[in-house]
């Protein structure tokens, strides 16, 4: 029996590297997509998510069946915990993708503007976040995952300094205002998806180390 549960574990670190693989993928070609204002990348983006989806339902179902057949403790039960929460926020992170896939297509019907804050910068800290979050995951490495929690404030702080601007942007240029809002609701979701590999993060954490990190990363952030 314990050797039949550690194949099921093995097996479900498998799919959710892949989830992850997958959705980190979607996430370069969805900045890409809004950077060069390329529609036919983030179309690809928005016909993936239907297969991220699955992949989730797939993983959920995988972890529900192991805790009612198995019955799992200690280690065990943290990873399948950890599993459930992860692939949760990888679905939300494949969703934002494609959040931000259809702010490419709509600029891509408009006409090209000056972007008035530093999108290109956000992105790469957030994409990082995400990366750095999964090989967190793959090498069980809780200082890693730490590291991803102290950068959310510098995107946090980029993602504010772009709402300033863009406000400030619109006051000037009325006419170029649905480009504008465009261009920040990406930087909204590029927040929101570093928000969510910060999660990513704090599970592997506590995977590793059986302790919330959640409230106790907030704090050591704010002092």
């Amino acid at each position: 029996m314990a050797q039949h549960l550690q194949r099921e574990i093995e097996q479900l670190k498998k799919k959710v590297l892949t989830l992850g693989a997958t959705v980190e993928s979607d996430i370069h070609k969805a900045v890409h997509s809004v950077l060069n204002r390329d529609p036919g990348l983030a179309e690809e983006v928005i016909n993936l998510d239907i297969a991220i989806d699955q992949l989730e339902v797939d993983l959920e179902e995988d972890c529900l069946k192991i805790l009612a057949l198995h019955q799992p403790v200690a280690i065990d039960l943290r990873f399948i915990v950890a599993v459930l929460k992860i692939n949760n926020d990888l679905e939300r992170m494949g969703d934002l993708a494609v959040n931000i896939s259809e702010r490419a297509k709509f600029l891509a019907t408009r006409s090209q503007v000056n972007v008035p804050f530093d999108l290109h910068t956000l992105a790469k800290k957030a994409m990082g976040m995400v990366k750095r979050s999964l090989d967190s995951l793959v090498n069980l490495d809780a200082s890693l995952a730490r590291e991803v929690c102290r950068m959310d404030d510098e995107v946090d702080e980029l993602n504010r300094q772009a709402f300033e601007t863009v406000m400030a942007a619109i006051r000037t240029k009325p006419d170029q205002v649905d480009i504008l809002i465009a261009y920040l609701s990406a930087s909204r979701y590029l927040e929101r998806i570093a928000d969510h590999a910060t999660n990513v993060a704090e599970d592997v954490i506590y995977m590793i180390e059986g302790v919330i990190a959640r409230h106790k990363e907030d704090s050591s952030r704010t002092t």
